[in-house]
């Protein structure tokens, strides 16, 4: 059962990586985190831990608290 907050996250990450015109191949190599990783963070299956949304922010050049936006 997938957690909707994980979900939610994914979805963000996604959102924010189509608008920055990232792939999720090039998020994978600029946050140094497997493209299989990447993949199931944005399809909710995977929830990454505060360091690889850190990453992931840091990659996007993004604030990290516009990733969790609308997660209760």
């Amino acid at each position: 059962m997938r957690d909707s907050r994980s979900t939610i996250l994914g979805f963000n990450i996604k959102i924010e990586r189509i608008r920055k015109k990232v792939s999720q191949l090039e998020l994978a190599e600029l946050s140094n985190i497997s493209l299989n990783s990447i993949q199931k963070i944005e399809n909710g299956k995977q929830t990454p831990s505060a360091l690889v949304v850190f990453d992931i922010a840091k990659a996007l050049k993004i604030d990290l608290v516009s990733l969790y936006k609308d997660i209760q």
